[in-house]
């Protein structure tokens, strides 16, 4: 794990104006990219970690410009997280693990520098990419639309104490009609992904969408934690415009392990659905 040192250079330069999570830097290895993450990235789980939406969305990138070919599209996407993905320098490379006319599977990963000069991997990513056709005909969404986005303050949203820190303040997180099994929320990114660029509508769902864990919690966080340790967003069609909506649903098993399932929508209607395994533990 990143020591504070990291992190606090990160949060000085995410105060000093940057507006994104991840700053290019020169790389130092071929066949990769190299970032600073900025304070926008850091966990409500602890200042040296990584929240699990834009390591997510900075694979989801690059898996998008891994020898892009017109009329094709990211359909999945799993992340799988192998640790903590501290809050500093990081590497990423993305290349075509299994080619095809019509499918094809792409693989990412993310890579952290350690103190010792050594590199590990910290996050792996593994997504089909489809051939498009014209299905607009039969097109049809089994689940119904959310509520519309509300007027900022019309609907409270309330966080965990100690929460409106780091990545949860670059979002703008809206809630709307909820009851005791679904939560639904609004949500939009008000940083880049990376300085200078447009997020794209893939990686714009991936920016946000590992916020559902904690939409959906069950539990008080002061009492448990409950961290993902992967993430899978399965999409039949891209969102369009700004906003994405999450209708949240949280399962807890007996034995430690629960299952955080979510719809996502754009202001259309439903583009697809997310799951996240989660590690529930009572704290000491």
């Amino acid at each position: 794990m990143q020591d504070a040192t990291a992190a606090d250079q990160a949060t000085s330069e995410d105060e000093a104006g940057t507006r994104a999570y991840f700053l290019p830097l020169e790389s130092q290895r071929a066949g990769f990219e190299r970032y600073r993450a900025t304070g926008s990235t850091v966990s409500v789980w602890a200042a040296t970690m990584q929240h699990g939406a834009p390591p997510s969305a900075l694979l989801a990138r690059a898996v998008e410009r891994c020898a892009p070919r017109e009329g094709t599209r990211v359909a999945r996407l799993t992340m799988e997280i192998l640790g903590p993905i501290p809050v500093g320098e990081i590497e990423v490379r993305a290349w075509i693990e299994r080619p095809g006319k019509r499918i094809e599977l792409v693989a990412a990963e993310l890579v952290a520098p350690q103190p010792d000069g050594s590199a590990r991997v910290v996050a792996k990513a593994a997504a089909w990419r489809l051939a498009a056709t014209d299905t607009s005909d039969v097109a049809h969404a089994a689940d119904a639309p959310l509520p519309p986005v509300p007027e900022q303050g019309e609907v409270s949203w309330r966080l965990p104490q100690g929460w409106d820190l780091g990545y949860v303040k670059s979002v703008d997180l809206r809630g709307v009609e909820s009851d005791d099994i679904t939560r639904r929320v609004w949500v939009k990114p008000i940083v880049e992904v990376v300085e200078g660029e447009e997020i794209s509508p893939l990686v714009r769902v991936f920016s946000v969408a590992d916020v559902a864990n904690g939409v959906g919690a069950r539990l008080d966080p002061r009492h448990f934690t409950f961290l993902n340790t992967d993430l899978t967003i399965d999409l039949f069609r891209l969102p369009v415009g700004e906003w994405i909506g999450l209708a949240v649903e949280t399962s807890i098993g007996p034995d430690g392990v629960g299952l955080c399932s979510t719809v996502l929508h754009d202001q259309q209607g439903p583009i697809g659905r997310c799951l996240q395994i989660l590690e529930v533990r009572a704290r000491a």
